[in-house]
């Protein structure tokens, strides 16, 4: 394995900006972002404003010269100065608040996360909720570790042919440009974990990612002990093919369990961010019977402190297998846990007429406590779609309840507009944003200036535009 460090390049006196870059916090804080824009501008827009790639290609004589600016250093130091303060998790929001809430951390999984452009593991608004929970979870300090995948071509982008066709390309990750670590022994060699797939075990390795405080694991399947098969599993977000797409989805929710357990870290809360992640509650199940509690008592010890969020409002958006795909790969599993082949499937069939599906939201669904839709219409739709859970409830008394999505605001809001809400909010809007009083004030800030504002962003917009554009007729893509 490439050996990712860039400390015999950058001087001692800015040796940090490694560190940085390796962590995506700078991605929502203004000052970091200048940071790396003064380090290289012309670096800054090729990389896509990607730090770790920046710095690789940035000369040593460049850092030499920065390492004397006494510019750059103020900018420097104040930079990190701010990264520190903010580490300390006993001074956060949640630490004041509720000290005693939790005795370990949230263990979030899910199939995507859009964290940055750096890192382009996502496809779409699950990965950008995903990202969006482990910046806000840094930001006011609950204890949280998200498990995901770690895939080299992530998903597709789109190109439509001068016919009007749409083709699907793959883009190759050069991982030494990314912002991820891989996890590793004391003695140096790399994390491993076994899974299960029905008569084959697949080994798994683990990078880690460094989001301000929150450490995101993601899994990887493409290491020498596997075979050239199991090394492309991981390879891409969301494949069509269902055997892959199960097999991803066992390592997943199995392998993430056993990584998190191989780094000591003990969850007093798990939540599964949509049924692709489901099969992390059999894990656990399996874990407890493993102390001696029979399945009904490890199930509900398991479901206690599961959560789960549901986002597809359409049944056709679930992930649903063939039972007999599911009982090839389940099989072996289930019959640790001591339950036979009708026990096993039903705990992913809607009802008992649906014997030849394996539905991975109804497993998600009967293996934990509190689930949840994403707004206050999905939380009333998701009550229709999954009655026949609870076929003794009516629809408005099913257990599903809702939590409307948010953002993490520090990540959307464009610096114009950053800039009138500290003439007219006040300095302190950001720690006050979830105060609805506050956004009364809105009404003061002048037309004009608002208008100004969208205008700039709208020519920054065209102007992106362009831009990609150009650069498609210059590639003849």
């Amino acid at each position: 394995m490439a050996d990712k460090s860039l400390g015999w390049k950058i001087p001692e006196r800015i040796g940090r900006l490694e560190e940085l870059a390796y962590n995506l916090w700078w991605s929502w804080h203004p000052e970091a972002r200048d940071l790396f824009r003064d380090l290289n501008y012309v670096l800054w827009r090729i990389t896509g404003h990607n730090p770790v790639k920046q710095l690789r290609e940035t000369s040593p004589e460049r850092l030499q010269q920065l390492a004397t600016d006494s510019q750059f250093l103020v900018l420097y130091d104040s930079v990190v100065a701010e990264f520190d303060a903010q580490a300390p998790a006993e001074k956060t929001w949640f630490a004041a608040n509720y000290p005693d809430l939790l005795k370990g951390p949230v263990a979030y999984f899910s199939m995507e996360f859009a964290i940055h452009t750096s890192l382009p593991i996502y496809a779409g608004g699950l990965g950008i909720l995903a990202g969006d929970m482990c910046k806000e979870a840094s930001d006011i300090g609950v204890p949280f570790v998200a498990v995901g995948f770690m895939y080299p071509q992530g998903y597709f982008s789109q190109h439509i042919t001068g016919a009007g066709t749409q083709e699907e390309h793959y883009h190759q990750l050069d991982f030494d440009e990314a912002p991820i670590r891989p996890v590793l022994f004391a003695d140096g060699r790399r994390m491993l974990v076994s899974v299960p797939l029905g008569n084959r075990v697949v080994s798994v390795g683990v990078w880690r990612v460094k989001v301000g405080r929150v450490d995101v694991y993601l899994l990887d399947t493409n290491v020498s002990e596997n075979t050239p098969q199991q090394r492309q599993l991981s390879a891409r977000l969301y494949v069509a093919d269902q055997e892959t797409r199960l097999q991803q989805e066992i390592v997943l929710g199995v392998g993430g369990v056993r990584v998190l357990r191989a780094l000591g870290i003990q969850p007093a809360l798990w939540h599964a961010n949509e049924g692709h992640t489901a099969f992390l509650t059999l894990e656990r199940v399996r874990e407890e019977m493993e102390t001696g509690l029979s399945f009904r008592e490890a199930i509900e010890k398991v479901r206690s402190v599961t959560i789960f969020t549901t986002h597809t409002p359409v049944p056709a958006g679930q992930d649903v297998f063939p039972a007999e795909l599911a009982e090839r790969y389940l099989s072996d599993y289930c019959s640790s846990l001591g339950i036979d082949r009708k026990e096993c499937l039903g705990l992913g069939q809607v009802q008992a007429s649906d014997g030849r599906l394996f539905n991975m939201a109804a497993l998600a669904l009967r293996m934990s406590e509190q689930h949840y839709g994403v707004s206050r219409v999905h939380g009333a739709v998701a009550r229709r779609m999954w009655q026949a859970l609870w076929p003794d409830m009516e629809v408005d008394d099913v257990p599903i309840f809702h939590i409307t999505n948010g953002i993490h605001t520090p990540s959307w809001v464009a610096s114009e507009m950053r800039e009138l809400y500290e003439k007219y909010l006040g300095a302190d809007w950001l720690e006050r944003h979830d105060d609805p009083a506050l956004w009364e004030r809105v009404l003061e800030i002048p037309d004009v200036e608002l208008w100004n504002a969208r205008r700039v962003l709208r020519h920054k917009l065209i102007d992106g535009v362009d831009e990609l554009a150009q650069k498609a007729w210059a590639t003849n893509d």
